[in-house]
């Protein structure tokens, strides 16, 4: 098993929490011991941590340039780390390899979350009468766990992380080769150039999204939700549900389903709203020189909202997280909600820090993929994006139970007030037969979605006259689709 981050990544590129890194100038194997039985525990369900030997820290963070280790160490250090581990009960052993930065000998040990949690081991290996300890993580330090925390920590024996478990009902046959050698070309992991040439099995190793022995080795369910195509056969309604409705009774209502591996699916969805359903626009206000350009919805808020959704949602609940788009608002819906750690009254302040996350494994990837940054800056970031576009802050809607969560984002007030008077300025001046003529000299000009369409005649989004006339013209034949599909992403209409 290889370790699936560079160390460049691993020191520079902040994809991993410092509190999941510990750095050491020189080899302690008391200290390290300690550490490795701390991130094992993973009582905070971060998903493990590494210990860097030979980079110095300063208030958490590494000192460049480092200082590393002699090359004739690392074999040493290895053969005492396997002894050290012995006294870890339950038995747990963590991956290790030498790395080469700033010309320096390194020494990388990453410890993921075990399975076999709570773990214990002496606070003094060496010591002639040796008392075994529990150890956790607390922001960047090794502490030894006190009574509720201990307790806190059996009740977690056996309860792997959903995403963390071996998924029975599958095979390894069920990974895709190509989907992990993507994932590894993206990421600039390590394991890219020999990727092509090696076994699936050796790569689910070494990436940890399989696990069993040999004669029953099976998929994690992490690594059927990023590298396989059809996840909803083993998660049902895994996919992001998007539905536009700009009419209460259902007219001109548009429905698409992003689905596969959980990173294409969220890519997919966000590339959509971007391209069909944010819109941007210059406004010139009374008593001010300068015009203001807004968008009706704040991207930056909608892409960490509905990212965060895909992190925390309960794969165990077959429920998908569903986007809806009104006249004038944009919702995601997820399940469940904000975990019981979180208050009310935090909630309402905007102060929402997860203590715990649900998904370990998901997260570890998302932000190897730069999609999230797992750091609790979803919320800060979400609000500061609508001060930035003069939106109000989302509202955050649950049930008393929180099973689940609605973030609602309502249209930007200067676009929406704009856009009203465009619209009510067009619809009182068009007859039906003047909105048809209007329609085949705009589609004269160039092919339009339905929504592009509407948006060209002045319409906020598509009404029931539109879509009535649209439908008229194509069943006598002078309007049609240039895709099969109605409802397929790519859709436009033509002259016929």
């Amino acid at each position: 098993m290889a370790i699936p981050i560079t160390i460049d990544k691993l020191l520079n590129d902040h994809i991993v929490e410092y509190a999941r890194i510990e750095l050491k100038q020189n080899w302690n194997p008391e200290e390290v011991l300690r550490t490795i039985c701390a991130f094992a525990n993973d009582i905070d369900n971060w998903g493990g941590g590494y210990i860097v030997l030979g980079v110095k820290e300063e208030n958490g963070r590494p000192v460049f340039p480092v200082t590393g280790i002699t090359k004739g160490s690392v074999d040493s250090i290895h053969k005492e780390l396997l002894q050290l581990c012995n006294f870890i009960e339950p038995r747990y052993i963590p991956v290790s390899e030498p790395a080469e930065f700033q010309g320096k000998q390194l020494l990388v040990i990453w410890a993921p979350g075990g399975y076999d949690r709570p773990y214990k081991c002496p606070a003094d290996p060496y010591a002639k009468r040796i008392t075994k300890k529990y150890y956790i993580r607390k922001l960047a330090s090794t502490i030894e766990a006190k009574n509720a925390e201990e307790r806190e920590l059996l009740s977690l024996a056996d309860n792997v992380p959903f995403d963390d478990r071996i998924n029975q009902r599958s095979n390894i046959e069920d990974l895709k080769t190509n989907l992990i050698i993507q994932f590894l070309a993206s990421t600039g992991s390590a394991l890219y150039p020999t990727a092509a040439s090696r076994r699936i099995e050796d790569l689910a190793m070494d990436l940890r999204i399989a696990d069993g022995p040999a004669e029953y080795f099976k998929p994690l369910n992490v690594g059927l939700m990023f590298f396989s195509y059809d996840i909803e056969r083993y998660f049902r309604y895994a996919r992001i549900e998007y539905t536009f409705l700009p009419d209460p009774t259902g007219a001109g209502m548009i429905e698409k389903n992003f689905t596969g591996p959980l990173d294409g699916q969220l890519r997919d969805a966000l590339l959509y709203i971007r391209n069909s359903v944010i819109e941007e626009k210059t406004f010139k206000l009374k008593d001010q020189a300068q015009a203001v350009r807004v968008s009706n919805y704040p991207y930056p808020a909608v892409e960490e909202i509905l990212c965060n959704a895909v992190y925390h949602k309960s794969y165990q609940i077959h429920e998908p997280i569903s986007i809806r788009v009104t006249e004038d608002a944009f919702e995601i819906t997820s399940f469940p909600g904000f975990d019981r750690s979180i208050s009310d009254e935090d909630i309402k302040k905007y102060h929402i820090v997860a203590r715990r996350y649900r998904n370990r494994r998901i997260g570890d990837f998302l932000k190897e993929l730069k999609l999230i940054e797992g750091k609790n800056t979803g919320i800060p970031t979400a609000v500061k994006a609508c001060l930035d576009n003069g939106s109000k802050l989302p509202v955050f809607i649950m049930d008393d139970e929180r099973t689940y969560l609605t973030v609602r984002f309502e249209i930007n007030s200067n676009f929406a007030q704009n856009q009203k008077q465009e619209t009510s300025a067009h619809q009182k001046r068009r007859t039906r037969d003047e909105l048809e003529q209007e329609v085949l000299s705009e589609l004269h000009q160039e092919n339009y979605s339905l929504r592009e369409l509407a948006h060209q005649l002045g319409y906020r989004s598509v009404s029931k006259t539109l879509s009535d006339v649209v439908d008229g013209l194509r069943d006598e034949g002078k309007v049609a689709y240039t895709a099969k599909e109605k409802n397929s992403s790519r859709q436009k209409l033509c002259l016929k």
